[in-house]
């Protein structure tokens, strides 16, 4: 009961970092056991240099003592990251091969490569590892797009610092921070007690140290619980080792521990462990063991993102022919993996349906009445789920035209005309006065849409300035004006047979002159060179038939050969719009529509009209009032 009592009693109390029972004491982020996180530095930064050439470029040199060490690239990129050690051994993507994701062993510390999902996250590339390193390690990044950034920390230690990998690698009797651990047996007889029983007086990992009676320090360590010393066991018992456990792998170098039992020391018989000191049980090292290669095995890479956003596109995957030693994963060659079937590398995919191009309206009219005008329809890219959305969703090489010419035929053509010459053509008598006509295209939309016709207005209309007086003779009248004003025309003369009387003039027979010679009628004349000059055509039809409409027509400016010119009188030019039957509308007297009653005015100011028996029984004032109302929409 008193041996349980104590095994109890100091079993009850923490073991701190130092190995020491009820101690408190942590392991800080600088590794050093009860350390107040000074004895060490933070290296950090970030690599945002612009690189040019495609391949590797050393981006930091992780230095030996490293801990805590942390690479990561700040966004996703087309890039990697690189690791060799300072000899020029590759640990990740070396010799231009890229690594699967996964931990790789190297600097005397074990890296975790991350390679996050390439469709789905936008985080980049990192190493991790918790150190310590024994050797100088370079990061690389082979550069194949613009640099996003690499951030990059590790802890290295001070000076005079405890290496932290000191309380996990000292052997049994090496100091600690000045504890002297156990003294060096002599003969194999203490061996064997200190193995079995006096644990207290030695050290192992994973034991807490107990100080011997006369060897304690000069002054007890702060929150320091002294350690209760049991009574030694009873020696009948001890540890053996009767196997080991089953190996982690079963190639490519896994480990093993062995497997202690308590024994009876005389019989060898398995026992109890409660008959054994649980302190004296040896603590299992680590055995290599399966060292032999494992088989060679494809490494299957993720598949890149879909070559289309929607409809059938292709992916991409990276197959590497890989072997496994030693925790760490080495490409080989290919032939190494002939015996398995070699996966697929290429794939189709279809993210999501494609969006279609749909045609939403019909043709607009045509934007001219005649002639080559163009037309419009409206043109949307739908998705699968008849939303409409931008068109870089659709295939723009299939969308349908939503614009196009369309050709109203030829447009029509009217008469255009000048104003009558001022001049008779005759001083007295009759004569004629002239005017241009030419036949023109209209481009005034109200006009009719066909030809000029056959109707050509007349280019002369007589005129007289009264009677002539003379004696028998070929009496001939003046020249009129030049049929045209400019350019190349004719003029006319009347030319008759007269007796002249005492101030009268008597018009006889030709024939009474035919003896004499008859003076030409027709010549031709040139005034000056035409110019340009206003032609217009005819006025339209009125716009209405009363109250006031409108009536157009089109009015150009020509040179002499009949083309467009800008040189006419712009206040010369004759008017394109007039207002016409401004007389006010007389409505339609119908017998058969009469108010039957004398109050057919209250019918109307009550909104009754809208029934069919008052509509009846007050059709005059109904229907003058609906003739108000129609009359003042139209004028709105």
């Amino acid at each position: 009961l008193f041996i349980s009592f104590l095994t109890s009693s100091y079993r009850n109390y923490s073991i701190g970092c130092d190995d020491y029972l009820g101690s408190d004491k942590v392991i800080d982020k600088c590794g050093i056991c009860g350390g107040d996180n000074t004895a060490c530095k933070v290296v950090s930064g970030v690599f945002k240099h612009t690189l040019t050439n495609l391949g590797y470029h050393k981006i930091v040199e992780i230095p030996e003592g490293a801990t805590k060490i942390n690479i990561t690239e700040m966004s996703k990129s087309n890039n990697y990251l690189a690791l060799r050690s300072r000899s020029g051994r590759s640990i990740i993507n070396g010799n231009w091969a890229i690594d699967r994701p996964g931990r790789y062993e190297g600097g005397g510390t074990m890296f975790t490569y991350k390679r996050p999902n390439e469709i789905s996250s936008t985080a980049g590339e990192s190493f991790l590892a918790d150190g310590p390193t024994n050797e100088v390690l370079d990061v690389y990044m082979i550069h194949q797009q613009p640099n996003p950034g690499i951030h990059y920390e590790y802890i290295i230690p001070g000076d005079n610092v405890i290496s932290p990998q000191l309380l996990a690698h000292r052997r049994p009797g090496e100091p600690l921070n000045g504890q002297l651990g156990m003294p060096e047996s002599t003969n194999q007889e203490d061996e064997d007690l200190h193995r079995e029983t006096d644990t207290l007086t030695g050290q192992s990992a994973g034991a807490f140290p107990v100080i011997q009676p006369g060897r304690f320090p000069s002054h007890q360590p702060e929150n320091q619980v002294p350690a209760v010393q049991p009574p030694r066991q009873n020696r009948e018992h001890n540890w053996k080792q009767i196997g080991k456990t089953e190996c982690t792998t079963t190639c490519g170098k896994g480990s093993q521990y062995p497997v202690f039992h308590c024994v009876n020391r005389i019989t060898h018989e398995e026992v109890s462990e409660s008959y054994c000191d649980s302190s004296t049980k040896p603590i299992p090292e680590e055995e290599a063991c399966n060292l032999f290669p494992c088989p060679a095995f494809w490494d299957i890479g993720e598949w890149s993102e879909c070559s289309k956003t929607c409809g059938l596109g292709m992916q991409h995957r990276q197959i590497l022919c890989r072997q496994m030693y030693a925790n760490r994963t080495l490409t080989v060659q290919q032939y190494r993996c002939h015996h398995l079937e070699k996966p697929e590398t290429t794939s189709t995919c279809q993210l999501k349906i494609c969006s279609e191009w749909q045609i939403r309206t019909e043709w607009t009219s045509c934007s001219v009445p005649c002639g080559v005008g163009q037309r419009t329809r409206d043109v949307k890219c739908v998705s699968n789920l008849g939303d409409i959305v931008d068109d870089e969703e659709c295939n723009m090489k299939l969308r349908p035209n939503d614009i196009e010419n369309c050709d109203m035929g030829p447009c029509a053509k009217s008469w255009f005309l000048t104003e009558w010459s001022d001049t008779c053509s005759a001083e007295c008598g009759d004569g004629v006065r002239t005017r241009s006509v030419v036949c023109m295209t209209n481009h005034v939309s109200s006009l009719p849409l066909e030809g000029c016709g056959n109707n050509r207005p007349s280019e002369t209309t007589p005129c007289n300035n009264g009677p002539c007086a003379g004696k028998v003779e070929w009496f001939a009248g003046g020249w009129t004006q030049c049929s045209t004003e400019c350019g190349s025309g004719s003029q006319q003369r009347e030319v008759i047979c007269v007796r002249k009387t005492e101030g009268n003039f008597d018009v006889l027979n030709p024939y009474e002159c035919s003896y004499l010679e008859k003076p030409p009628s027709q010549q031709s004349c040139y005034l000056k060179p035409c110019g340009s000059k206003w032609f217009h055509t005819e006025w339209s039809t009125c716009s209405k038939s009363c109250e006031g409409g409108f009536r157009v027509r089109e009015v150009r400016c020509l040179s002499d050969d009949m083309t467009a010119s800008t040189q006419c009188d712009p206040q010369l030019k004759p008017e394109e719009k007039e207002p016409c039957n401004t007389q006010d509308c007389i409505p339609e007297i119908d017998e058969n529509c009469k108010d039957k009653y004398y109050n057919c005015n209250v019918v109307v100011q009550a909104r009754l009209c809208v029934y069919t028996y008052y509509k009846t029984a007050c059709c005059a004032s109904c229907t003058r009032v609906a003739n108000r109302q129609s009359g003042f929409l139209g004028r709105r």
